[in-house]
């Protein structure tokens, strides 16, 4: 008796191992039919990337109005400097004659201004006698005249001397930072046809700029105020924040391709960027934290006809055992004709944008396998998007390690026909 109490109960110890390992071998199989990604949790930028130049905000190159031989240099790179400080002097040996000179022509004019007005008070008594003619008369007038003209004219020379003579000494028009000087003691200065720049000064070290090279295909997404990220060759692992103050409207094309200038404020608190380095600029499009992302791919995924088959089967089935679940007794996903498409099509990937479920762009579905291992269908509306992941910003169904299905592997694919296959053997 013990006996066959022992042998049942292998038995039925067997029959349920045998069908446990029945459903389980089915559910892998299912699995196995599809390949996946998981909807994980984290953070998401879209971001545009340029590259741009650092320089200090507000310089000014400060040259010389006159030729000459640099004789003194008080100023040097990285120094301080105040407004009106003396930066430099030229030699003034031939500026300071030029000055002499010109006290010399005025001197010698204002001579001739004085005996030419005597001479035409003397005309004028003599052509009120009618002892001249009036042609001496108005000769007198115009000497006087000519003098006076000419006395003018040296006191200008006299003035313009003076000023040169001033220029050879180089003074600083603003606060800063002399960024760069281009000057030697004992250096010939020309400033015949156009200023020499002797230095360059920064008016603030502490703000920098960036002009960024935007490409015209991604300057629509570019805003005044936009949060900018960046880094420099000089330091690998520090990243810089800024902000975009103003898009310039006049493009540049470089090879062919139109781009425009974007300037950038970046602050330098810290003195570690420095004007002519080369930045690498993050454009801060979209920037979303502790979302739900899913990769592209599962949202670019079109079901074949036996999928749809076997999700409209198992529905059905959910129907009838819950026949509470809606007055409609349509599932999340499905449309009014009881398919996988708004429209009752049969299938996810044809027809209009409505019949797609993208009427608003913002609209994808998401196929995956539930708890008991059958097809189903979510609806998730999406958000922000770098190009590889987007954010789903709702979605019922949807969570946190969710595996969705992103491809049919073979086996179940080459049960779908291709309907151009016999259009395709008949030619």
């Amino acid at each position: 008796m013990k006996k066959w109490i022992t042998i049942a109960l292998i038995a039925i110890v067997v029959v349920i191992a045998v069908a446990f390992a029945l459903r389980r071998g089915g559910g892998s199989a299912d699995a196995e039919r599809y390949e996946f990604v998981e909807v994980a949790r984290g953070d998401l930028e879209n971001i545009i990337t340029s590259t741009g130049t650092l320089s200090a905000v507000g310089t000014v190159e400060v040259g010389t109005q006159v030729s000459g031989t640099v004789s003194q240099v008080l100023a040097d790179y990285n120094e301080s400097v105040a407004t009106g400080q003396v930066l430099a002097v030229l030699d003034t040996t031939m500026l300071s004659a030029s000055v002499r000179d010109a006290r010399a022509s005025v001197m010698r004019t204002d001579a001739l201004h004085e005996q030419a007005g005597r001479d035409l008070a003397r005309a004028h008594d003599l052509f009120k006698n009618e002892l001249i003619s009036d042609a001496e008369f108005e000769d007198a007038g115009t000497s006087s005249k000519s003098a006076e003209a000419s006395l003018l004219s040296a006191v200008a020379s006299l003035d313009r001397a003076l000023a040169n003579l001033s220029y050879a000494v180089i003074r600083s028009p603003i606060d800063g930072t002399v960024i760069m000087r281009s000057i030697e003691p004992g250096q010939t200065v020309a400033a015949s046809f156009s200023t020499p720049t002797l230095f360059i000064i920064a008016e603030d070290l502490s703000e920098m700029e960036i002009r960024a090279l935007v490409d015209e295909s991604d300057i629509g997404q570019i805003k005044d105020g936009q949060s900018v990220r960046f880094t420099v060759e000089a330091y690998i692992d520090e990243k810089f924040e800024g902000s975009v103050r103003q898009v310039w409207l006049q493009p540049q094309t470089v090879q062919n391709v139109v781009n425009y200038t974007v300037v950038i404020d970046a602050a330098n608190d810290r003195g570690l960027l420095y004007p002519g380095m080369t930045a690498t600029v993050d454009f801060m499009v979209d920037e979303v934290r502790d979302v739900l992302l899913i990769p592209n791919v599962a949202l670019r995924f079109q079901p074949s006809e036996s999928m749809i088959d076997e999700f409209r089967s198992a529905m059905q089935e959910r129907m009838k055992d819950a026949p509470e679940a809606g007055a409609t007794g349509r599932p999340e996903g499905m449309g009014p004709g009881g398919h996988g498409s708004p429209g009752g099509g049969p299938g996810m990937g044809g027809g209009s944008p409505a019949a797609n479920g993208n009427a608003f762009g913002d609209a994808a579905r998401l196929w995956y396998l539930d708890e008991e291992g059958k097809l189903s269908v979510a609806r998730v509306r999406k958000g922000a998007t770098d190009g590889r992941v987007t954010e789903i910003v709702n979605g019922h169904g949807i969570t946190e390690g969710t595996n969705v299905i992103t491809k049919v592997n073979e086996e179940e694919s080459s049960g779908t026909s291709n309907p151009l296959s016999s259009t395709m053997r008949r030619r």
